[in-house]
């Protein structure tokens, strides 16, 4: 059968607008892309426990766990451009209320999901773990290519 009559094949395919996946990693980059989300995508979660940055006051390196939960709309985070912005915090001197703030804000910013909820786990350091955690709900109205509210 020919590949053009397959449903899973098509001339365009999602991934044309992607530049990071399927190429080697060269660094950290400042952004996340999308592809489109499939009908029926009502939940998108990810979690990592490898998320460093550096106290903004002692340059002492921060290690955290980062959960972040979307509910899609037009569009999905790629994973591994979300890796790559993860990694950008790295050698970046940030609070972990200010962590989860910006995260929440580039989620928001690219994949335009009806919520985007980010919650950034601090891991012990002088015997305190700091949880922070960042909202962010598309105003009603502010739809997007017909599938948003």
């Amino acid at each position: 059968m020919p590949a053009d009559t397959l449903g899973w094949v098509s001339a365009s395919s999602p991934a044309d607008d992607l530049t990071l996946l399927g190429r080697p990693a060269r660094g950290p980059v400042d952004h996340v892309e999308c592809f489109p989300a499939p009908d029926g995508c009502t939940r998108v979660r990810f979690t990592t426990d490898e998320v460093t940055s550096l106290c903004p006051v002692t340059g002492q390196p921060d290690i955290s766990s980062v959960a972040i939960d979307y509910v899609p709309d037009a569009q999905c985070v790629e994973s591994k451009s979300l890796k790559l912005y993860l990694w950008s915090f790295r050698d970046r001197p940030v609070f972990c209320e200010a962590l989860a703030v910006e995260i929440a804000d580039e989620v928001m910013r690219a994949a335009r999901p009806h919520d985007v909820t980010v919650v950034v786990t601090q891991h012990v350091r002088g015997g305190i773990v700091t949880e922070a955690t960042a909202e962010r709900h598309r105003a009603a109205g502010d739809g997007q290519n017909g599938r948003g509210t």
